[in-house]
């Protein structure tokens, strides 16, 4: 009984009936997301053979975010934050049933790939601000650290679910099949988002400033706050330094590994395993205390664990690197938007919560493009690595902001 107890703080968040609906179907929808996630890096290798050009598709998803994102934060702390998520939701479905009738009618190009990935990216953007500032309206404050985390738990999941599922669907009926799953699942998610209903609206006054003004409002306020400033740097190591590793599997899998799309779904299931475990663990904690402290050893051990990925050649040793960096971005990435979630005040919440995702969605993107240039010249274990330096960089300079961040980010906004 006592090893249950451990698990209260999930249970009495997934008590939370709306948020309970989200969950279920974000953990559904997330699963056919990642299987096309998959599908598009590897089509975009067999249609290329190039590291660049696979880093020009992840831009295409991630790199819209770095643009819009702020001022999709502006949008959701204007409007109704569900119908938001809904709507974009319903686009992605649009995308994904786009993908498969191209792909079943042999139309389908490194062209196509990228034009449907920008797409995607951009609608991703406002679903991003939607998502991060709608979750914890969902349900009581006091469960808020715990969903947040399971929200990242389920995301993970997804990770390895996804991948394995798409390298199946991939070798044995068609890369079609693995789009129009996700179409199914996206169908299956907005039907659960329809029954979560938020608890509460934060949306502030009606501003007479412009959407442009707003935004830069938010950067300011996050900028200015002694918590929440320091804390995005931490995030923009993760999302530059160390996130790209996974986005350049596809490439990582054929040069290094020389495996198929198989192998390539067994690598980022080592990755989602440890980001599973990692988000599990941050869940049942159940507190933001202590977690500042938390995330600035995750930074370190993510960085340690890129150098061993980028030195070997060894596929087992391979996967219990990338297991540990997966763990790594989790715990740093999900403890660092939990901080942030605890720290905000609630009017600022979409447009704050908003640079947490254009970092965190968008920093992969330059990384990737980056470091898959990089590649092209010296291979991608020396390209990765690369990411790993400017981790160490932050790590001791934000090593030094350690006390003045607790203080500002675990006591929550109306405690300062």
């Amino acid at each position: 009984m006592a090893y249950f107890a451990k698990f209260n703080a999930i249970t009495a968040a997934l008590k939370q009936r709306n948020f309970a609906w989200y969950f279920a179907g974000s953990g559904i929808g997330l699963i056919g997301i990642w299987a096309q996630r998959l599908t598009v890096s590897w089509l975009a290798w067999e249609f290329t053979k190039s590291g660049f050009w696979l880093g020009v598709v992840v831009a295409a998803d991630l790199l819209p975010t770095v643009i819009l994102t702020p001022i999709a934060g502006v949008v959701a702390d204007r409007v109704n934050r569900h119908r938001m998520m809904f709507i974009t939701q319903f686009l992605g479905l649009l995308q994904s049933l786009a993908l498969a009738i191209l792909a079943f009618m042999g139309f389908l190009n490194i062209w196509w790939l990228i034009g449907l990935t920008l797409f995607i990216g951009i609608v991703w953007a406002f679903n991003t601000a939607a998502r991060l500032s709608m979750v914890p309206n969902l349900m009581d404050h006091e469960h808020v650290p715990s969903a947040v985390a399971m929200d990242s738990a389920i995301f993970n999941l997804a990770r390895f679910v996804g991948p394995m599922l798409a390298g199946y669907l991939i070798g044995s009926a068609g890369v079609e099949i693995a789009f129009l799953i996700n179409a199914v699942t996206f169908v299956i998610f907005l039907t659960c988002l329809s029954r979560a209903k938020m608890v509460r609206d934060e949306r502030g006054a009606r501003s007479t400033a412009n959407i442009f003004a707003q935004s830069t409002e938010g950067m300011r306020y996050a900028a200015k706050h002694p918590g929440i400033g320091p804390v995005l740097v931490v995030i923009i190591a993760l999302a530059i330094g160390l996130k790209p590793v996974l986005e350049l599997l596809a490439g990582v899998a054929d040069t290094v590994y020389k495996l198929g799309p198989a192998g390539l779904g067994n690598l980022m299931a080592a990755a989602a395993v440890g980001a599973t475990l990692a988000a599990v663990w941050l869940a049942q904690r159940g507190t933001v205390i202590g977690m500042t402290n938390i995330v600035i050893k995750a930074l370190l051990f993510g960085t340690l664990s890129v150098f061993a990925f980028t030195s070997t050649e060894s596929l087992i040793f391979g996967l219990i690197c990338a297991m540990f960096i997966g763990a790594a971005i989790v715990v740093g990435g999900t403890g660092t938007q939990t901080l942030m979630q605890n720290a905000v005040d609630g009017a600022m919440r979409g447009r704050v919560m908003s640079l947490y995702g254009m970092v965190y969605r968008g920093g992969p993107a330059l990384g990737a493009l980056l470091m898959g240039s990089i590649a092209e010249l010296v291979g991608f274990q020396t390209a990765l690595a690369c990411g790993g330096i400017l981790c160490v960089v932050v790590f001791i300079w934000i090593i030094r902001q350690r006390s003045t961040m607790v203080e500002a980010l675990e006591s929550g906004p109306n405690e300062k």
